[in-house]
């Protein structure tokens, strides 16, 4: 039978709690995999797993436990092995990076940060920042809505002005975040967001980073940022050598699928 990976700590890890157990129906008894300094958090992997609601907060769950616990590197949902062999495969080949990343994440959670223009405000900046804009759509009114050719040419450069706010906006908001910040991780472009970052933050520190968040939304009140976290840090379990703040750090493959 397959295995399921939740997650890798350090061997000393005290592992879970009585009665937590992981993915399935009925849900499966997680169990802990040992190899040198490293463990891995496991389960049997059930066939025809689905990311269903249920099944995403049990992974969750095992998650939270054990990070409650100690330090522990966290798996996406879904990371499944060919077997146990082949997780302790892993850890015994890898043991060298998963113990720098639990060194490097210890004591640190993941905050998400999503963000996307309001767009009534931003077009309101627009029209403010850019006379040659408010002249044309002027001319434009004036001349009952334009010809087709002036309402293109208007369209165009409202568009590109946008589109350059958005770059400058998301610069703006990662030099509030950064600072409170041990490490940032930009997620993939999507459609919708301006921008979409990861931060590695000190548990100590969570509070000073939510001030800054807000500070974020007080500064450019243009702007909709959704928070979200606190998260296992899933977004910096593959780095190299920890990466200060404002360096793009890599994703989460698990190495054992």
């Amino acid at each position: 039978m397959s295995t399921y990976v939740y997650g890798i700590t350090a061997a000393s890890h005290p592992g879970l709690p009585e009665g937590v157990d992981g993915v399935g129906d009925p849900q499966l008894p997680v169990r802990v995999l040992r190899v040198g300094e490293l463990a891995a958090l496991v389960s049997d992997a059930p066939e025809g797993l689905r990311p269903k609601r249920r099944e995403l907060l049990a992974h969750q769950n095992v998650l939270s436990e054990a990070g409650a616990a100690g330090c522990v590197l966290p798996m996406r949902f879904g990371s499944v092995a060919a077997d146990d062999d082949a997780v302790t495969g892993v850890l015994a080949e890898r043991a060298e990076h998963y113990a720098e990343r639990l060194r490097a994440l210890d004591g640190r959670v993941e905050y998400n940060v999503k963000a996307n223009h309001v767009e009534d405000a931003v077009l309101h900046h627009v029209m403010a920042g850019n006379p040659e804009i408010r002249a044309l759509a002027e001319a434009n009114r004036k001349s009952g809505g334009g010809s087709y050719e002036q309402k293109i040419q208007l369209g165009e450069m409202v568009a590109a002005a946008v589109k350059a706010k958005e770059a400058e906006d998301a610069v703006a908001l990662e030099r509030v975040l950064e600072p409170v910040a041990d490490a940032v991780s930009v997620g993939p472009e999507s459609t919708g967001w301006l921008a979409n970052v990861s931060y590695l933050v000190k548990r100590d520190a969570a509070a000073e980073f939510l001030e800054a968040v807000e500070q974020a939304r007080k500064d450019l009140p243009h702007l909709e940022v959704r928070l979200n976290g606190p998260l296992p840090p899933y977004s910096f379990v593959e780095p190299g050598p920890a990466e200060p703040a404002g360096t793009a750090a890599g994703g989460t493959d698990t190495g054992a699928g």
